[in-house]
């Protein structure tokens, strides 16, 4: 069902041309025959696109696919998931508003709520997701979101969410889930109980580096329409999408976080495949979490689809043993951590994950260098740090790769 989903879903085959895919509506705005009609849809009275700011015809079929996959109610698709996230929280919270967040988030997340969320007077309390107790421990009555990561990036943490999705309900706030490194193939947050979910489109779901992007879906779990959230209830009116117009309408249209067309389009060719390349990613992540484990060159190794991690258990129940394709290792110290990096040959030293091509970074000195130790060790992040984004090749290349490297780290560190 995901594999049609991924190739059908949202497309609603009303075509010009019969042409096999959808159309790049590359355009800003669109014109109405009347005056009456362009009133009606900016009044809400008749559906239709008044500026590609706010939606867009190639956007909104990857909103509804990307909602099909998700059993989502529906979907905003951003410009990065740095937007969606933006869109979310400083839509819904105001001055004096509290988070509690994994304290394993991606640096981003945690640089906007250390950053532009303090200077707006909303506050953040970072937990260690292994204990769900922290989780209830450190709610307060300002408390308006919780947000975690499926798998923390990069600190590999796993939360559970059930768990916190039943402490989120008790005490009647969204539970915010970025589920990034855990695309919609199988199993759906939603079931677990994730309230919104969060993507960076640009990572696994594009899968090839070739167009940036973030998405925004509500599961319908949440109860919009009897929450203390004020913005919110003047669209009750939507229903279960009550929530997505307002974002529509408010933080996403005023913070201008649109989706590209072209962008779109590109999300929605990768789509198709998404689900073959998942079984491909997490089958060679595994391949290669094991032979680093096995390696004499390696000091540690932190993948939670390993037997021995401590989040193994959490992986089988919760994830149905699906622990994602990325990992961290290391070998003892930064030097010999670069001597790797600059070793390998098949690997590519750079930033994004979730990429056809596996890629590898030193993240203290680069994506975590703005954190100090303190704040990296808390975030999953040590000086020999190397994290690995395994991609689509033969397991055996990667192997090999990896192997040839660590011995010149070894070697040249003697």
């Amino acid at each position: 069902m995901n594999n049609t989903t991924a190739i059908h879903a949202g497309d609603q085959k009303k075509s010009d041309w019969g042409q096999s895919t959808v159309p790049v509506y590359q355009t800003v705005s669109y014109s109405y025959k009347t005056a009456k009609e362009l009133e009606a849809v900016f009044s809400g009275r008749a559906l239709g696109h008044i500026y590609s700011r706010i939606s867009n015809p190639t956007t909104a079929v990857l909103e509804r696919r990307l909602a099909g996959l998700e059993g989502a109610v529906g979907c905003i698709a951003t410009a990065s998931g740095m937007a969606a996230i933006s869109a979310v929280v400083l839509g819904l919270l105001k001055s004096g508003d509290h988070i509690v967040a994994s304290s394993g988030l991606f640096g981003g997340t945690i640089s906007l709520f250390n950053d532009t969320c303090t200077r707006m007077g909303i506050t953040t309390h970072y937990i260690d997701v292994a204990d769900t107790d922290n989780f209830a421990r450190a709610l307060t009555p300002r408390t308006k979101l919780l947000f975690v990561e499926t798998i923390g990036n990069p600190k590999m943490d796993v939360p559970d969410i059930p768990a916190v999705a039943e402490l989120a309900r008790q005490a009647g706030i969204p539970l915010v889930v970025d589920s990034t490194v855990t695309p919609p193939v199988t199993p759906r947050m939603k079931a677990l109980g994730a309230d919104i979910l969060i993507h960076s489109t640009t990572k696994f779901i594009n899968g090839h580096g070739t167009a940036m992007g973030g998405a925004i879906l509500d599961t319908g779990r949440y109860d919009w329409a009897n929450s203390s959230f004020e913005t919110v209830k003047p669209f009750k009116q939507a229903g279960q999408l009550a929530f997505l117009a307002y974002l529509r309408n408010g933080s996403y249209r005023d913070l201008g976080g649109c989706a590209a067309p072209m962008n779109s389009f590109l999300m929605l060719q990768s789509l198709e495949t998404l689900p073959l390349r998942m079984t491909q990613h997490l089958a060679n992540a595994r391949r290669l979490a094991t032979f680093l484990r096995d390696a004499p060159e390696v000091d540690w190794v932190n993948y939670p689809g390993l037997p021995d991690s401590p989040f193994a258990d959490r992986i089988d129940r919760l994830l149905d043993g699906q622990a994602g394709a990325i990992l961290t290792f290391g070998l003892g110290s930064k030097e010999r951590s670069f001597r790797f990096l600059d070793s390998v040959k098949l690997a590519r030293n750079m930033t994004n994950l979730g990429d056809a091509k596996t890629l590898v970074i030193h993240p203290a000195s680069t994506i975590f260098h703005e954190f100090d130790q303190e704040q990296q060790t808390q975030m999953g992040v040590a000086e020999d740090t190397i994290r690995v984004s395994v991609g689509l090749e033969d397991a055996d290349d990667i192997v090999a790769d990896f192997a040839q490297a660590l011995a010149l780290a070894v070697r040249e560190a003697v």
